[in-house]
């Protein structure tokens, strides 16, 4: 890869990191947006976006921890099933064609989801169906491994719209949900005997200067409302060159 374009991609990273981490995502659906505008392959995309998930989500699980906001109670009820269907969907690597419109669909499904979901805040917190919650965490993990994402883009909104959860703590739910799919999608990737390439490396230091910005800002600093409807635009743009290139 062209130095000039390393550096960019590793800005465009750092950038992702900072904003995603903000909120208690760990930045896959940025980074895999970055990767592909640069014209790297989904076998590359894939197992590099987990890698950074993994970081990022790490840091932002801590933070939030942290900060009082983590409640198990939610967690659980959907990680119980996400982590082995995850596995299973990471093992898989989805065709050039059908990624590149997928990848558009999670990039502008989180746009919505993160310009409209501060307008949906409630006071009247309900605990979630555990029958319910099991079934979607299932198809959550297997989207989220086939996907290379940690899942946090579509728990948020489900969080938010069913009242299972305010603002922060939904972040905080979020980026542990993010960790542990991510670690089983990556697992699974392995196991189908791909490489995790070296640009996972390369692009590390960057996501997690980020992670540890972005998610001190988000669990203690800022609101999100701003940062998730500036990260909202960016998503749209995003998606919209990987849709007409």
């Amino acid at each position: 890869m062209d130095p000039s374009i390393l550096a960019y991609l590793i800005i465009c990273i750092f950038i992702v990191a900072i904003l995603y981490s903000c909120v208690g995502h760990g930045g896959a659906s940025g980074y895999i947006a970055a990767m592909t505008l640069f014209g790297l392959t989904p076998m590359v995309i894939k197992p590099t976006a987990l890698v950074l998930n993994i970081l990022v989500s790490a840091i932002a699980s801590v933070q939030f921890y942290r900060a009082g906001y983590f409640r198990w109670s939610v967690f659980w009820r959907f990680a119980l099933t996400s982590i082995p269907f995850a596995y299973i969907g990471g093992y898989y690597v989805l065709p050039a064609y059908t990624y590149k419109y997928i990848i558009v669909f999670i990039l502008w499904f989180s746009a919505v989801h993160l310009f409209i979901r501060p307008v949906m805040q409630t006071n009247k917190i309900r605990l979630p169906s555990t029958a319910f919650t099991l079934l979607m965490g299932t198809v959550l993990g297997l989207f989220s491994g086939l996907m290379g994402v940690g899942g946090g883009i579509f728990l948020s909104p489900l969080l938010i719209l069913m009242g299972w959860s305010r603002n922060k703590e939904t972040a905080a739910v979020s980026a542990f949900f993010v960790l542990v799919n991510s670690c089983s999608g990556l697992l699974g990737f392995a196991s189908g005997d791909h490489a995790i390439p070296s640009y996972a490396l390369t692009f590390a230091l960057a996501a997690v200067s980020g992670g540890f910005v972005g998610s001190y800002m988000g669990s203690r600093q800022i609101s999100v409302l701003g940062v998730q409807r500036l990260l909202s635009v960016v998503l749209v743009i995003a998606g919209s060159k990987i849709l007409f290139t």
